[in-house]
């Protein structure tokens, strides 16, 4: 860990930089001259690193999922065995991410990015696609432990619900300039897996 009178190490400013410009501003308008300024590195110290901007962009999605992954195992982790509060875990884990991030209006950084990186060779595909199978196997897993009748069926509403919650509070920070803080969603995702519950039980 660094002191607290101590700079971070070079690859740790470049994508503390990346992170806050490619997040606040997007992954197009931030020219990697402007991650140089804020990181205070030469040219030479990032490609030291990184191959390139797109490496430096495929880092950051990584660090950031690893992040929300070790958050969302944390919440599980205070959840126990208790298959409702897992289920709901996924909007518990985003609140806490968030907390530890700091909110910002920009919403999901995989959404957003996912917009931007288009090119299927593209090395942040990787992490893009990562987050996407941690939502969908996990959201799975924790709606059959809840007994929902149909796992997938009861995953891809919680997932619905997560993705509408995060786009709601961007919406809200930007034309508002309020906190954007997420939409009463688990109230919704509670009746969903009582719902799901209950088409099981009725067969």
């Amino acid at each position: 860990m660094v002191g607290s009178g101590a700079r971070a190490p070079a690859r740790e400013r470049l994508l503390d930089a990346a992170e806050e410009l490619f997040y606040e501003h997007g992954i197009a308008a931030t020219g990697v001259d402007a991650v140089l300024r804020r990181a205070q590195v030469a040219p030479a110290t990032l490609y030291a690193h990184f191959a390139g901007k797109d490496h430096l962009v495929a880092a950051y999605l990584q660090r950031r999922h690893e992040r929300w992954r070790a958050t969302w195992d944390e919440v599980l982790h205070r959840c126990g065995d208790d298959p409702d509060a897992r289920a709901l875990s996924v909007f518990d884990a985003v609140e806490e991410f968030h907390r530890r991030q700091g909110r910002t209006a920009r919403g999901c950084a995989f959404l957003a990015a996912a917009v931007e990186v288009t090119d299927a060779q593209h090395p942040a595909r990787e992490w893009l696609a990562a987050d996407t199978r941690l939502l969908d196997d996990r959201l799975r897993a924790l709606a059959a432990d809840a007994g929902a009748a149909d796992p997938g069926a009861l995953a891809a509403e919680l997932l619905l619900l997560y993705d509408g919650a995060l786009a709601a509070g961007a919406r809200r920070a930007i034309t508002t300039g309020d906190e954007p803080t997420a939409p009463p969603t688990r109230a919704l995702a509670t009746a969903a897996i009582a719902r799901h519950r209950a088409a099981g039980r009725g067969r």
